[in-house]
């Protein structure tokens, strides 16, 4: 595939992952019990669109951001492809699990459960590493350090409200949240004995 329909069906894929976020959002979740304020949502917002514009516009694409930093071959552009589209697909599989009890902010629900199931078995944070791994294969299809810059940003931001959310999980949970810990990644999966 040559780069400039790659590229299209790159920008595609997580429009289509956007399409399904915001609709998914809007089917409702459990009422707040708990969380930050608002304003956190309000830095995030600006700090993911201009990863996404890094990644998939070439407003940005200059001085040595344009750079490559691996050559460009079918090979390095199937290999990011397919990441990109696991990603995608880890990311939705945990949101598909994690049902009324998502939210786009840290915060706990009415009732809150810890789930523990599909990806969550593995890791607590399986839509951070999901669209981590799509974001690092589409910087891998691209092939520019753009795409290095956003992947950094996006594993910077996503580890910093991951660890908030480890806080309040743990505030709730207790010693429940100590041993799911113990037996599942953080952003990294965990195989092995459970």
């Amino acid at each position: 595939m040559n780069p400039t329909r790659l590229h299209e069906l790159l920008a595609c894929l997580w429009a289509a992952f956007g399409l399904y976020w915001v609709v998914s959002a809007a089917r409702g979740t459990h009422a707040t019990k708990s969380g930050e304020a608002s304003a956190y949502r309000l830095f995030r917002i600006p700090v993911l669109a201009l990863i996404f514009i890094l990644l998939l516009t070439k407003w940005l694409r200059i001085g040595p951001l344009a750079w490559r930093f691996i050559p460009d071959g079918d090979v390095t552009r199937g290999l990011g492809l397919a990441l990109t589209v696991i990603g995608i697909a880890t990311a939705v599989w945990a949101r598909r699990h994690l049902g009324r009890y998502w939210s786009d902010k840290v915060v706990l629900k009415v009732d809150h459960k810890l789930i523990r199931s599909g990806p969550y078995t593995y890791m607590r944070h399986p839509i951070y590493s999901g669209v981590l791994l799509g974001v690092a294969g589409t910087a891998l299809a691209v092939g520019e350090w753009r795409g290095v810059l956003a992947f950094a940003m996006l594993a910077i931001n996503y580890s910093l409200k991951a660890r908030k959310e480890e806080r309040l999980l743990s505030t709730q949970f207790a010693q429940e949240f100590e041993v799911y810990k113990r037996h599942s990644g953080f952003l990294i999966p965990r195989f092995g004995r459970r």
